[in-house]
């Protein structure tokens, strides 16, 4: 049974368009990509294996113009899982006012039962109010999302950098009390569309002021797409010399300038082993207008199945999952790879 005729037995209906796009993951079709994968070829200075993790639900999605259905994102998670994805970013609890495209975040929650719930899939909360609709909901990991910049901490969150980071003190010393994990992301991380370049010493020191809130886990982000392999290996160097090691650091680039690949090979040479990625490349910023996407999954994975590196995701049934969610999106896949193997 083709995609199309899935949904419509189920009563979604779609657009022409949609159902062009959703024809292209008739089964038959995908078997034959395992003829395009690509040749193994081990790389011995990257990581034996990587962890991706999956922000297309909750950064992939929240830009969207028109509103995804509650419904078709629980089906997205549980399909990225399926495909092997273990860490998944699920949604937000920020106000609705601020990202109107995940005001659902309980309803998702709630259709995704236990399998929207663990270590292994965290939620962005940006105040104690979006916490205690985290705890409510039961959730086992959460995110804060700090800036590096005075200009976007304001746009993002309407305070300062030092307003912001004393609004976190107290959503991380609570969630650890309560057995969460904790990321902190820091956005801005190698260039601010207003403020131009950043200091990596600005960087290293936010960076160190929401890890020493407690915070497992620090994510780097290339909000606006502008580092480079350079200035990934000197914002690494830094961050190791001031105590934060690589096994602590995940890396989130944003491709506008198509060097979020090449910034993240960098990266694991330098012994990170957690790349965030969103299936289809989709995502932006809806407080960057200059943000475009992320990092394609699908193409994360086409470069270190080629480099031997394990990531344990099953590409040909991600690519499937990503032209069944451009379908409802009504446009094509900005995935290099997705474009390669399944022709759009």
């Amino acid at each position: 049974m083709t995609c199309v005729r899935e949904w419509q037995d189920q009563g979604v209906n779609l657009t022409p368009q949609s159902s062009a796009l959703l024809r292209r993951c008739d089964p038959l079709r995908l078997a034959t990509m395992s003829t395009g994968l690509p040749q193994r070829e081990r790389d011995p200075e990257l990581p034996e294996r990587v962890t991706i993790y999956e922000v297309g639900p909750r950064d992939g999605l929240q830009n969207e113009k028109s509103v995804v259905p509650a419904a078709v994102k629980a089906e997205f998670i549980r399909r990225l899982a399926a495909a092997g994805l273990e860490t998944i970013e699920t949604t937000s609890f920020v106000p609705p006012t601020w990202v109107p495209q995940l005001a659902d975040a309980r309803e998702v929650l709630e259709d995704l039962g236990d399998a929207g719930l663990g270590r292994h899939r965290p939620v962005l909360v940006p105040n104690e109010r979006g916490l205690d609709d985290a705890l409510a909901a039961g959730v086992g990991a959460v995110a804060i999302f700090g800036s590096a910049t005075e200009t976007f901490a304001r746009k993002n969150l309407n305070r300062t950098v030092d307003e912001s980071v004393e609004m976190f003190a107290p959503v991380v010393a609570r969630a650890k009390e309560s057995g969460l994990w904790v990321r902190a992301y820091v956005s801005m991380c190698f260039g601010d569309p207003w403020e131009g370049p950043v200091p990596v010493e600005q960087v290293v020191t936010v960076a160190q002021r929401l890890m020493d809130l407690g915070a497992d886990q620090l994510s780097l982000g290339d909000t606006i797409g502008t580092g480079t392999t350079g200035h990934v290996s000197r914002l690494l160097d830094a961050l190791d010399a001031s105590g934060i090691g690589a096994e602590r650091i995940g890396v989130h680039f944003h491709d506008t300038y198509g060097q979020a690949l090449a910034n993240t090979m960098r990266a694991l040479r330098h012994g990170v082993t957690v790349v965030d990625a969103s299936t289809g490349g989709l995502g932006g910023c809806p407080y960057a207008k200059s943000a475009t996407g992320n990092l394609a999954t699908e193409d994360l994975v086409w470069a270190l199945d080629g480099a031997g590196v394990e990531t344990g995701v099953d590409l040909s049934q991600l690519v499937e999952t990503s032209v069944w969610m451009a379908g409802h999106l009504g446009r094509p896949s900005p995935s290099s790879v997705v474009r390669a193997l399944a022709g759009g």
